[in-house]
């Protein structure tokens, strides 16, 4: 249903049009500025999230070892018109499956904001635990792998 795929000259602008909702925009940086930052610090990796023809999502995840001993999801958002269809969990269980190919891949983890209740499900429904880890404003779950 969704697949994970390079951000490239061709579909950069299309990540960037993405949007969340009014109430979310404070949860994450705008794409462009994580597409940015990407281009400064190799090790982090860049997916479009495809659903059909669309772009629908973006993440980005680190690919060395951090905080925590783990590697780190840094974005992932879906499109406010694409929510609620269930492509979030999708999303996040293939990039899942992709970090797993890692070396020495143990534990992945994900900051959020404690206000936001929707991730907190999500990812609390995918095996995340709350370890009571805070970095600055956001909260970080491990998932154990």
């Amino acid at each position: 249903m969704i697949q994970l795929v390079p951000v490239t000259a061709e579909n950069w602008e299309a990540c960037c049009e993405l949007a969340l909702t009014v109430e979310q925009q404070d949860f994450m940086e705008a794409n462009v500025y994580s597409i940015a930052q990407a281009k400064f610090e190799p090790s982090l990796v860049l997916r479009a999230i495809i659903a059909g023809e669309a772009v629908v999502g973006f993440v980005m995840y680190n690919t060395e070892l951090e905080e925590l001993n783990g590697y780190w999801i840094y974005r992932i958002m879906i499109d406010q018109a694409q929510q609620g269809n269930g492509i979030g969990r999708l999303a996040m269980q293939a990039v899942i499956d992709e970090m797993l190919m890692l070396p020495a891949a143990k534990r992945i983890v994900v900051g959020y904001r404690p206000d936001n209740q929707a991730a907190h499900r999500l990812y609390a429904s995918l095996g995340f635990i709350d370890h009571g880890d805070r970095f600055g404003r956001e909260m970080a779950v491990r998932l154990e792998v």
